[in-house]
């Protein structure tokens, strides 16, 4: 297969807003030891790109290029590389966070990263699913441990992780609660979820009671008013991986569980993912897309916080 010398990335050499976005040329990466190029068809957009666009968050100074999520071909195999072979479709989650820069026409991963995408969705939802998969999926499975029969509260059940948490929640045979705004609503119940909420007209914790798990990907008041919802003994995950004391502390106080956690890579995970896939139990929502040039105008969009589900760059 016939790889070119140069490719286009969106890189920024500055933190700002969306328009320090920049299509530039760079040569493209030849894959080390362990690692395959992939040609990218599709990488998600997540709230995580546009932190690390103001901020700089985890990363070092500019320049530097972002995006974690990553649907493509292998164009070329790094020496050991027996897993894969050139001309496989592949789907998965760039190390998170130090392993940015999908948001390019060619990236080399670590093959761990990546398995094969399921002949039965297209780059558009492979490319959306994996960071917010693999959080959902370690927040529901790896930290809270939960159970068919169980209630469950996904905050923002309509937004990137969690219209996906929710499916992952139905999957695992869970009843769910969501909240989102009232327009919202009949989505939810297409994914699945059983009592509705509208977080604007609603206060949830007078609402509901005596839940399993919480999945939190709001922080501050929404987490410690969370805590008083969960049953004792019961979990509240939060995606925020850091934050106020009075969290750990409120739910010590409660006799729950509270978890901060962050996402990264998992080979094992990402497969059953895709098993989830496969069966019809999963698929991303795609609120829109944008050719790989337009980042800046995906960023815009995210930021307006009034998306559902997933927004996805095309190459």
């Amino acid at each position: 297969m016939t790889v070119p010398d140069s490719m286009i990335v969106i890189q920024q050499s500055e933190l700002g807003e969306a328009d320090v976005l920049t299509p530039v040329s760079r040569p493209v990466p030849e894959p080390r030891a362990n690692e395959v190029l992939v040609r990218v068809r599709a990488a998600g957009v997540n709230p995580t790109d546009w932190k690390h666009r103001r901020t700089g968050g985890f990363l070092a100074d500019p320049p530097f290029v972002l995006g974690w999520d990553v649907s493509g071909e292998v164009v070329a195999l790094g020496v050991g590389v027996a897993r894969f072979e050139v001309g496989d479709e592949v789907f998965g989650m760039a190390s998170y966070p130090w392993g940015h820069g999908t948001h390019a026409e060619y990236v080399a991963l670590p093959a761990r990263v990546l398995v094969r995408k399921p002949t039965e969705i297209d780059h558009v939802q492979a490319g959306a699913l994996p960071l917010v998969s693999l959080t959902a999926w370690h927040a529901l499975h790896r930290y809270a441990r939960i159970e068919a029969g169980q209630r469950v509260l996904v905050h923002a059940a309509a937004g990137g992780v969690g219209h996906v948490a929710v499916q992952i929640a139905k999957a695992a045979g869970a009843e769910v609660i969501g909240t989102a705004s009232a327009e919202k609503h009949d989505f939810l119940r297409s994914i699945g979820v059983d009592e509705c909420i509208d977080y604007r007209t609603q206060e949830f914790d007078d609402l509901v009671s005596d839940v399993d798990v919480v999945l939190d990907t709001i922080g501050g008041e929404t987490s410690l008013r969370s805590l008083r919802v969960v049953r004792e003994g019961g979990v509240v995950v939060s995606t925020l991986p850091t934050g106020d004391d009075a969290f750990m502390e409120g739910a010590a106080r409660l006799g729950v569980r509270a978890v901060r956690m962050l996402v990264d890579s998992s080979e094992h995970e990402m497969e059953l993912i895709a098993d989830l896939v496969r069966r019809g139990e999963l698929r991303a929502h795609i609120d829109r897309t944008f050719p790989l040039r337009d980042a800046a105008d995906a960023h815009r969009a995210g930021e307006t916080g009034r998306t559902t589900g997933k927004l996805v760059l095309t190459v």
